[in-house]
């Protein structure tokens, strides 16, 4: 299965309320533990004290999030399913629930889901960018382009959107636009590639390629633009080692202009010595 990136706040981890469920504000002090499921405790502190602390159970919501961060995701989806039957305009519900599908690999049925969210909520760019990554796992880069491009129009502040873009026109073979993406992603997040994992838990990412040598070489050239010596180099090492054939292109690329002289970039650029054969 190909790799699906995506994230849960750190505080699911420590069964903390920090995250509100849809539509539910809680505020509760930071750290403060959880009692399990189903469980409604009430601590007395010390007798010379009249505070009581109360912890209420985990909601639906939570319990779901929490199956997701174990990987349940199985488990996760019949929770989210229970709670969008209650609730069926509720785009969260409804996104969430694709998001546990399509982690089992139900595409057909996670893709229902999210263009429900996209219905209940025209705005949502969660579940539109997460329609394109159903297309772009099927290969239907054209459509996955459509769909990231909705995202970015009703969201225009977020690097991930922008770099989903940059993979589908790669995958398309659309270099120029990818090259543009990946730059205005870059503009806004200079390390999204160096990150294992999305947003929030509610948008996904799929960052395979095929032509990983091209890929990496494309990024180099981001960097490069963008001033950014140190991450060209680390891009355009991968490059090299991915065997891209292209890669003496950088010496008439105006692109590299401002990095070419630099000893580090010559020295990948110089050619592999041979290997002594002499015995």
């Amino acid at each position: 299965m190909t790799s699906i990136q995506m994230a849960f706040p750190a505080s699911i981890l420590l069964l903390t309320l920090s995250i509100p469920s849809a539509g539910q504000s809680l505020v509760e002090s930071p750290g403060t533990p959880v009692a399990p499921r189903a469980v409604q405790s009430q601590t007395q502190l010390p007798a010379d004290s009249s505070v009581i602390v109360v912890r209420p159970e985990l909601t639906d919501e939570q319990m779901a999030d929490l199956y997701m961060v174990r990987k349940d995701y199985r488990e996760a989806a019949q929770v989210y399913k229970r709670l969008a039957d209650r609730n069926p305009r509720n785009s969260v519900y409804l996104n969430k629930l694709g998001i546990a599908l399509h982690q089992q690999e139900a595409l057909a049925l996670a893709l229902k889901y999210y263009e429900r969210a996209t219905k209940a909520d025209p705005l949502y760019a969660d579940a539109q960018n997460n329609i394109g990554t159903i297309w772009y796992q099927r290969k239907k880069y054209g459509k996955a382009i459509k769909a990231y491009q909705k995202a970015i129009g009703i969201r225009n502040d977020m690097a991930v959107l922008y770099s989903n873009l940059g993979y589908a026109y790669f995958g398309e073979k659309k270099y120029e636009q990818a090259i543009s993406s990946f730059r205005q992603a870059l503009a806004m997040d200079p390390q999204l590639f160096e990150r294992n994992s999305s947003r929030s838990g509610s948008i996904l990412q799929d960052r395979s390629v095929g032509d990983r040598g091209r890929f990496y070489f494309l990024l180099a050239k981001s960097f490069a633009e963008a001033g950014n010596l140190e991450r060209c180099l680390i891009y355009l090492r991968k490059a090299k080692d991915e065997g891209y054939k292209e890669l003496s292109s950088v010496k008439s690329d105006p692109s590299f202009a401002a990095v070419l002289k630099d000893p580090a970039i010559q020295e990948v650029l110089a050619p592999k010595p041979l290997a002594n054969t002499q015995p």
